[in-house]
Order: C-alpha cells, then structure tokens, then sequence
C-alpha cells in the first residue's frame, strides 16, 4: 500500500491530468525540471570552483548554498503553483455541482408552473396536491443549496458562525432526528439501530448547528448504504467529552479519495456512480461546524465495506 501511494506520487503524467492542467503550468513537472536545473548549476558550480578554487572545502560550500537556495526557491515556487492548481480544481467543482444542482430543481419548477397554468391542466385536486409538494420539494433543495453556500462563505472568510450555546441533551436530539429519517431509512429499505449509553450528561452546544451536522452523517449513512442494509449510531461518555459514532454499510471510501472528504465541493466517485443528490458541502460544514464548538471530527473507512464517522463534543 505504501509502494503503491509512493508510485502514484510519481506519476506526474496522472497527477497533471487531475488537476486539468498541461505539462508545462503543473507544478510537479516544474517541480522535476527545476531538479535538473539545481543539478546542471550544481555541476557547473563545482567546475567553476574546481578551476579557480584551490581549497575544496570552499568548493563544496559553495556548490551546497547554491544547490540550497535553489531548492528552497523551487519549493516555494511549486507550493505556489499547488495551491492555484487546487483553487482551479475547487473552482471548476463548483461551478458543476451548483450548476448541476440547481438546474436539476428549477426544470422540474418550470415544468411543473406551465403545466398548472396551461389549458391541459384541468384542476383535478389530486394532481394538484403532487405538483404543489412537488413545488415545495424543489424550492426546497434550492434554498438548502444556497443556505449551505452562505455558510461555506463565511467560513472561507474565517467569520464566526454565530453559536447560541445551551445545556442539550445529545441522546434526545439525536433520538429525534432518526424519527425524523425513519420513512426515508423505510424506503430504502436501511435500518437505523441507536446504542446510547445510560445517564450520558448534557453537553454545553448550540443545538441547531450541532443539528446540521448529524443531520449530514445520518443522511450521508442512509442514503449510500448499500441494499438493505443497517445504520449504527453509538453515544458515550469518554473522559470529559461525549463521543458520538456513526456506522453504515455503504460503499465505502476509496484510499485515494480520503484525503479529501472534507473539503468543499467534493464527492468521492463512488458516491458520483450512485448518481445520489449532493452538494459536497455537507463535510466540510460539519467539520467546521465540530471544531467551532471544541471537538474534533475524522472517519474510518475501507472501499465496498462501510464508513464510520466520529466526532466529540466536550461536556464542560
């Protein structure tokens, strides 16, 4: 697995095409050929010195600051360039996903009004009811789609989510939250199994944010799951925090794709496969969201066998 992560790193060809760049703006081929040239002025510094240097020593310090300062101007230079390259990628991903999913709701709103206000229309009550739920749905979407956005925002400005911290008990929240999943869990045929331990504390959170973000793991478990299959949800105190875990027997996640689980925009392609609706926000809100209020969140998961999410909240 090692060799294997090791060989991917050097497949610059691989790595050039990901970030949708050519050979000469990727910032690992410039990386190699910045290489060759510390290497050429290196050879050409110990040629200089070897003919008009007496003292070796001499040449060889001259040779290292100089084999020294380039390398460190190349790092620098291609540390650069990586980021661009990933705001490029990032940029491109979002202009996809908010393209992909907002086209996806406003045909189905357009389709839906023509038809309510066309001659073909002829106001039976029944199909009335299933367009305007169908209206509802739709608007909804959209308006999640662009609250999330308008959080992602003020995080990439590093402004603080506004947090009404209360005593909460994470046990009764959670127990209504997979109420309020149990009919989709129903209908795709997943069971959601719950394991608090007894007299857990209250925690010290804002019950609507913290909300938002086993909201998201919940639905993510149920809604990649695979056949009919089951859903996890532990609750414990450990030490001076509670320690919440998520279970599910989805898909999984792919090694290559871990690294970027909670960055904005992003959706393992696997999960692309399964052609399930999504923003890419969800992670990175909830990641944000669990160190705002002092815990930290991180995974575990193998391709084809499930992903277990956790995260602690301190008590205090």
């Amino acid at each position: 697995m090692v060799l294997k992560k090791i060989i991917q790193k050097f497949n610059i060809l691989a790595l050039c095409k990901s970030y949708g760049l050519s050979l000469w703006q990727c910032p690992q081929f410039l990386f190699l050929v910045m290489g060759l040239i510390i290497i050429v002025a290196s050879l050409f510094s110990y040629l200089l010195g070897t003919h008009y240097i007496v003292e070796p020593e001499l040449v060889a310090l001259i040779v290292l600051l100089i084999n020294t300062t380039l390398f460190v101007i190349t790092f620098v230079i291609t540390r650069n360039f990586e980021r661009l390259a990933e705001i490029s990628r990032m940029k491109s991903e979002f202009i996809n996903i908010v393209t992909h999913q907002l086209r996806s709701p406003l045909t189905n709103l357009k389709w839906t009004v023509e038809f309510l206000t066309s001659e073909k229309y002829g106001g039976d009550l029944e199909k009335k009811e299933e367009y305007y739920s169908s209206l509802k749905e739709n608007t909804g979407r959209m308006v999640e789609l662009v609250n999330n956005l308008l959080i992602v925002s003020r995080l990439e400005k590093k402004e603080e989510v506004p947090f009404r911290k209360e005593e909460v008990s994470l046990e009764s929240l959670v127990m209504d939250l997979i109420l309020q999943f149990k009919a989709f869990a129903e209908a795709s045929n997943i069971r959601i199994e719950f394991y608090p331990q007894e007299n857990l504390p209250s925690v010290f959170i804002d019950p609507s944010q913290i909300k938002l973000v086993i909201e998201n793991l919940i639905d993510n478990a149920v809604r990649y799951a695979k056949g009919e299959g089951k859903v996890e949800i532990r609750l414990e105190r450990k030490n001076e925090k509670i320690y919440f875990e998520i279970k599910d027997s989805g898909v999984g996640i792919p090694e290559t794709d871990k690294k970027y689980i909670f960055q904005k925009f992003f959706r393992s392609e696997n999960v692309l496969r399964k052609q399930t609706q999504g923003s890419g926000l969800g992670l990175f809100i909830a990641k944000s969201v669990v160190e705002q209020s002092g815990g930290k969140i991180w995974f575990k998961s193998k391709k084809g066998e499930g992903t277990t999410f956790c995260f602690t909240l301190p008590i205090k």
